[in-house]
């Protein structure tokens, strides 16, 4: 197997006396979806936000290709392509889908008009911004012009995904990206997250939905007590397995080899 291209070492993250992440471990490789399943509190929300810079963690390295990186915002780590796409969605609803693809990361005009009087280049925005769209099979956003608020939660999760695939050239991080929506935008939500994965994109997944894990993912990384408890192959392992594992009602082999 080739090496990890986001790999997190002995991640460590204390708040008082708790300690959400526990030396923890983490590999994602290329082109794959790795699920992170983990019961509540088992410190998986503090392990994406160490991998996406919103939290800083107190011991551990991170290595994306190879290389040691360190993130002191989410803004850093987008520079260094990974995108995440939060269970908040993080949107503005009362703005366009142009100006929410484009939030923080604008283009501007050429010349002077761009560079003096820092005008936005709405012509070229729009036009990426379809292109992306379509890229991803998102056709039912007839106009995108319009107010994220006027969109169907399937529709608003599509947005945020396809914002992601645009600028995440490393690595994208979805967070319960299904929770919310009912089954026909969920399955909607699910072919695409399939699309970007074919464009080569490596997806690291966040759910408590089974049935959904274990249809995309390729490995699975057990969470439990603040570390890595393992990683399983969801073709070898069934949804009491893994929620046995989570639990700690059952221990994996390697774990009691040990």
């Amino acid at each position: 197997m080739t090496e990890p291209m986001l790999k997190g070492r002995g991640l460590t993250k204390r708040y008082g006396k708790v300690t959400a992440l526990d030396r923890c471990d983490f590999d994602l490789y290329p082109g794959e979806i790795l699920a992170v399943i983990g019961d509540n509190g088992a410190g998986k929300s503090t392990l994406i936000k160490a991998l996406s810079g919103a939290v800083i963690p107190d011991e551990g390295e991170i290595l994306l290709d190879g290389k040691p990186v360190t993130f002191a915002s989410p803004i850093e780590a987008r520079g260094y392509g990974i995108e995440t796409v939060y269970q908040t969605l993080a949107m503005s609803p009362a703005l366009s889908i142009v100006d929410n693809m484009f939030m923080g990361r604008e283009i501007r005009k050429k010349g002077m008009m761009g560079s003096l009087l820092r005008q936005l280049d709405k012509a070229e925005m729009e036009r990426v911004a379809r292109e992306k769209l379509n890229d991803l099979g998102l056709t039912t956003v007839q106009n995108i012009n319009q107010a994220v608020e006027t969109l169907s939660g399937g529709q608003r999760q599509g947005v945020a995904v396809a914002r992601a695939a645009a600028f995440g050239s490393k690595v994208i991080i979805l967070d319960e990206p299904t929770a919310a929506l009912g089954v026909k935008e969920s399955r909607k939500v699910l072919e695409l997250i399939q699309d970007v994965r074919a464009r080569g994109i490596p997806i690291v997944l966040i759910s408590h939905n089974m049935p959904h894990v274990f249809e995309l993912a390729d490995r699975i990384h057990v969470h439990r007590l603040g570390k890595r408890l393992c990683v399983i192959d969801p073709k070898a392992h069934t949804m009491n397995d893994a929620v046995a594992y989570m639990t700690g009602a059952k221990e994996p082999e390697e774990v009691r080899a040990a």
